[in-house]
């Protein structure tokens, strides 16, 4: 049975602003993905993110498990992983439901898990996009130290090298005009950065749906609950 909320996101989405739009985030630890997302403000345009780093947090804490590299990738952190990315689905289904507009929050390491996510957003007839943030290896380094939730050095560095070996593979996924890079390494200027990004995000919003699977969607929508325009 639906919750109050669940059956809320879904009884919206026809009149969500961001309908059948996902945006994929790419980027490794210290790229600083969050701090992007906030200053690109794709929750005001009508995004919902879905991250699982925040369900991971909550659940480690309730574990009274520090956030450090020895705790994270132990077997015990990587099961209350595996828990966290199971609850982040269930909440992700119920906004894929009402075909809400989706923030897909990864690291961009596993390209055929992209693939795989991209193709089941698109067979639904979501338009997707992907902004991958980068930085210098030194900067994901320097910041990965400064965060409660710190991975060291070496996996800092085994994620960004996978991540720039990716990046050919990724931007032929989404294609050249749906894939975005955003350069926020130390020294660069993020606030023209971000600004770019939001203005392509907001170009990327408010183009009506093309995938004939949506507009059929929003046409039965519509006509269920008599709204005529």
């Amino acid at each position: 049975m639906l919750t109050f909320n669940q059956f809320q996101y879904i009884e919206e989405g026809v009149n969500d602003p961001a309908i059948f739009k996902a945006v994929f985030l790419a980027g490794g630890p210290g790229s600083g993905k969050s701090f992007i997302v906030g200053k690109t403000g794709l929750p005001q345009l009508g995004f919902r993110v879905v991250n699982s780093d925040d369900a991971f947090e909550v659940m480690m804490k309730k574990a009274g498990k520090a956030m450090t590299s020895d705790e994270i990738f132990s077997d015990e952190g990587q099961e209350i992983r595996g828990r966290a990315k199971a609850q982040t689905r269930l909440k992700q289904d119920i906004y894929m439901k009402g075909r809400l507009g989706l923030v897909i929050d990864g690291t961009g390491k596993d390209v055929n898990k992209i693939i795989k996510q991209a193709k089941e957003l698109q067979d639904l007839g979501y338009d997707t996009k992907m902004i991958l943030v980068n930085t210098d290896l030194e900067t994901a380094v320097k910041r990965d130290a400064q965060r409660t939730r710190s991975l060291g050095r070496k996996k800092v560095t085994e994620y960004w090298n996978t991540v720039q070996k990716n990046i050919g593979s990724l931007q032929t996924i989404f294609g050249k005009k749906n894939f975005m890079i955003v350069d926020n390494s130390e020294g660069k200027d993020y606030q023209k950065e971000t600004l770019r990004a939001y203005r392509d995000t907001k170009k990327f919003v408010n183009k009506p749906p093309e995938n004939p699977l949506a507009k059929k969607w929003i046409k039965q929508e519509k006509e269920k609950r008599g709204i005529t325009r």
